[in-house]
């Protein structure tokens, strides 16, 4: 009778040991479970994303280089400054400039596979749910994030100058060789005006450079040229100052005289490439420079500069609408998914376009243009995101 009561103790005291160790091993494996799910989903993602640059970049090269190929051998480009003064900074800049749409594209086909394969269903059956689901989702895209704007910022900049040259040198020359009606801040209550500036010759006509106290004009000097040497070393050839103390005025005349500017050509000889060769912080600083000097054609620089961070966004907000919109088993298959997140993607590149035309020709200012894109398909993303399965 003992023995039967001790026996029985035992077997309880197993059975209450085997639903611990079931409990804590089903309490230990769920995390494992949903780690190995975040690193599926995260190579996934980077692996297709990658996938779709090499893919696309590969075509665009060929296209690319079919198109210049002419223009190359009429002007004699060497093969090295073809390969690696060219296309090894062209293939970045290029992966870049449409990472936005790498991202929607690499988020649909992927996702679109797993919900195809009833893996999706699989997963949101299993508890885990999609705001859970969508925590790999937002990891990958702050990594492309994050390596898109260090790349705008910091190391396409300078690959664009060596591109840009070999551009202008073997294919078309787009550089600005002149420039008309010019009139810039010096300094404080400094104003110069040149009616022409030639770049070739480093040479201004009709110069003028007008001094003020408040309102009142102090002095002017009055050049038929002036000449840049280098810095701010300026040489002003046939020139007349006139002083003005008072009721009386000082008229002093010569042929030549060296004077230091805190102006370069640059300041005033804007081309469409400029921006794109400056890094983030030279950026600011440029566009902070000419806003004080008053000179007004700087909106490019100002949208290359807010783009920069507007693309870094854009990456998390097409990540959302490509997951919401290819996480649903559809009737089409992968197609139909792949063809809304293509007409997608393509509209939001269209739509940058079109906004910063309009920041060029001064309809709105370069911030609203650039970041009104991004506002309109947030409202998309959260839409979409509310009708994505539960």
């Amino acid at each position: 009778m003992h023995g039967t009561k001790v026996q029985g103790v035992r077997k309880k005291n197993m059975e209450q040991n085997t639903l611990e160790n079931r409990k804590s091993h089903t309490v230990h494996r769920a995390p494992c479970t949903l780690k190995i799910l975040d690193w599926y989903i995260i190579k996934k993602f980077i692996g297709t994303y990658f996938f779709a640059i090499l893919l696309i970049i590969s075509i665009s090269v060929m296209f690319d280089f079919n198109e210049k190929l002419d223009k190359f051998i009429r002007n004699s480009a060497p093969t090295h400054a073809i390969i690696f003064d060219y296309y090894l900074n062209f293939i970045p800049y290029f992966a870049n400039l449409f990472s936005p749409l790498f991202v929607f594209i690499a988020v649909i086909f992927f996702t679109s596979k797993l919900a195809d394969n009833s893996e999706i269903i699989a997963m949101l059956s299993s508890g885990i749910s999609f705001k859970r689901l969508m925590r790999p989702y937002m990891i990958s895209a702050g990594l492309i994030a994050g390596m898109t704007f260090l790349l705008n910022s910091y190391v396409i900049p300078p690959a664009n100058i060596t591109r840009i040259e070999f551009q202008n040198t073997y294919v078309r020359d787009k550089r600005v060789i002149s420039s008309e009606n010019v009139q810039l801040e010096v300094e404080p209550e400094v104003i110069a005006y040149f009616d022409r500036f030639d770049s070739d010759t480093r040479t201004g006509y009709r110069f003028s450079l007008e001094k003020f106290e408040g309102k009142e004009l102090k002095s002017r000097m009055t050049a038929q040229q002036i000449v840049w040497d280098s810095a701010y070393h300026w040489t002003v050839k046939d020139y007349m100052i006139r002083n003005f103390v008072g009721m009386k005025e000082e008229i002093t005349t010569g042929q030549s005289i060296d004077t230091t500017l805190t102006i370069i050509p640059s300041d005033f000889m804007i081309s469409i490439y400029d921006s794109e060769q400056m890094t983030t912080p030279q950026l600011k600083k440029y566009i902070d420079r000419q806003k004080k000097r008053g000179i007004g054609n700087i909106q490019l620089f100002e949208i290359e500069y807010h783009k920069r961070y507007s693309m870094a966004l854009a990456a998390f907000i097409l990540t959302i609408i490509g997951a919401s919109l290819s996480s649903r088993k559809v009737k089409g298959g992968m197609g139909f998914n792949i063809g809304i997140g293509l007409l997608l993607s393509f509209s939001y590149i269209l739509f940058m376009q079109v906004s910063s035309s309009f920041a060029i020709s001064g309809l709105v200012s370069p911030f609203i243009a650039v970041w009104i894109p991004n506002v309109v398909y947030t409202f998309i993303a959260l839409y979409l995101y509310t009708k994505a399965p539960r």
